[in-house]
C-alpha cells in the first residue's frame, strides 16, 4: 500500500517532469507562473497605433503613440527608433522627440534601420524608393526602385542594409525578396509563398524570410533553396496567421510576431519563440495589453543594433 507521504512525493516528481512553455499574460499571471524562459522586448502594435516597451514579467514599463507602427529598435542610448505610416522618428526614455523624418504626401513607410554612423534607412511606398536619412532629418542618398505593383500601401514592408553596401527589400505585392546593389540594380530574386513582410540575411549566408499572409516562415539558402520552414499548421496551437516581424536569436531559435489583425484577433497567442526543431518555448498571448503585434525586438540578446549584430 502506498502511503500518503510516498503519494505526495510521487505526484511532485510527476509535476517536475513536464515542461514549461513561458508566457507573457497579465501582470499578475506573469508573476506567478513558473517561467522556463522570458524575455523583456520592444514592439510595434499595428492595431493599437502604439510601440510599447515591456518588461519580462509581461509588464508595459513604456509606451508612444505611433500610427501604422511596423519597425522598432532600443538603441544603445535607451532611446527608440520607430517607424510610422508617414515616416520615421527616434525618442527618448521621456518621450521627447530628438530626430524626425516625414515622407512626402501620398507615400507610406513601413521600415526604419538604424545605420552604423548615425543616420537611418527607410522604404517607401508611394514614392518607390529606399532613403537614407542623416541625423539633420534630410535625405543623403536616395535609391530608385522598380516595382510593378500600383499604390503605396502595397508595395514594400520591411527593408534591410547589408554588411556589403547591399538592399534586402520585401516587395509585398510582387510576391518576391529582391537583393539589390548600392546604386537599385536587382542582382537576387527570391521568390516567395505569400506577400511577404520580412527578409533577414543570416551569418552563414541564408535568408529568413516572413512569408505574410502565405502562413509560412522559410529559410532559404543562397541558391533559393528551401531548407528550413514553418507550414501554416505545425506548431499545435499557434497556426501561422499573417507571419511579420522575425528576429533570430544567437541560440538559433527564431521570434515570430503572429499577427492577427485579418480576422485572428484575440484568438491566439502574439508572438512566439520557436526552436529549430518546431518547439515553441515562449510566447506572448496578452490581449488585454496588446491587440495585434507586426514588429518586435528582444532585449536580452546582446549586440549593437547599427551594426547589423541584432538578427531582426
Amino acid at each position: 500500500m502506498r502511503t500518503p507521504l510516498r503519494l505526495a512525493v510521487l505526484f511532485v516528481a510527476a509535476v517536475a517532469a513536464v515542461p514549461v512553455v513561458a508566457r507573457a499574460e497579465s501582470p499578475d499571471k506573469a508573476a506567478d507562473a513558473p517561467a522556463a524562459i522570458r524575455h523583456p522586448f520592444l514592439c510595434a502594435d499595428y492595431s493599437a497605433a502604439k510601440v510599447y516597451r515591456v518588461d519580462a514579467d509581461g509588464k508595459i514599463v513604456w509606451d508612444y503613440p505611433a500610427a501604422q507602427c511596423q519597425d522598432v529598435w532600443l538603441l544603445a542610448s535607451g532611446n527608440v527608433l520607430l517607424s510610422h505610416d508617414r515616416g520615421a522618428k527616434e525618442v527618448t526614455p521621456d518621450k521627447k522627440v530628438v530626430w524626425e523624418y516625414r515622407s512626402p504626401d501620398g507615400s507610406e513607410v513601413h521600415t526604419c534601420q538604424p545605420l552604423p554612423d548615425g543616420g537611418v534607412l527607410l522604404c517607401e511606398g508611394g514614392t518607390s524608393r529606399l532613403v537614407e536619412v542623416g541625423r539633420d532629418g534630410k535625405v543623403r542618398k536616395e535609391v530608385r526602385i522598380e516595382t510593378k505593383t500600383q499604390g503605396a500601401h502595397g508595395q514594400f514592408r520591411v527593408a534591410r542594409k547589408l554588411a556589403d553596401g547591399h538592399y534586402l527589400v520585401t516587395f509585398s505585392g510582387e510576391n518576391l525578396v529582391r537583393e539589390l546593389d548600392a546604386d537599385g540594380k536587382a542582382v537576387r530574386t527570391i521568390p516567395v509563398p505569400g506577400n511577404p513582410y520580412a527578409a533577414l540575411r543570416l551569418p552563414g549566408g541564408n535568408t529568413l524570410i516572413a512569408c505574410g499572409d502565405g502562413h509560412k516562415l522559410i529559410e532559404v539558402d543562397p541558391q533559393d533553396k528551401v531548407v528550413w520552414k514553418i507550414e501554416e499548421n505545425d506548431l499545435p496551437g499557434n497556426p501561422l496567421r499573417f507571419v511579420a516581424g522575425i528576429q533570430r536569436l544567437p541560440n538559433g531559435n527564431t521570434v515570430v510576431c503572429n499577427w492577427g489583425g485579418h480576422g485572428f484577433l484575440g484568438k491566439q497567442p502574439l508572438i512566439f519563440e520557436v526552436t529549430p526543431d518546431k518547439k515553441v518555448v515562449w510566447q506572448v498571448e496578452d490581449h488585454k495589453q496588446f491587440k495585434a503585434i507586426s514588429g518586435v525586438q528582444v532585449l536580452d540578446v546582446k549586440g549593437d543594433v547599427t551594426k547589423g549584430e541584432v538578427l531582426r
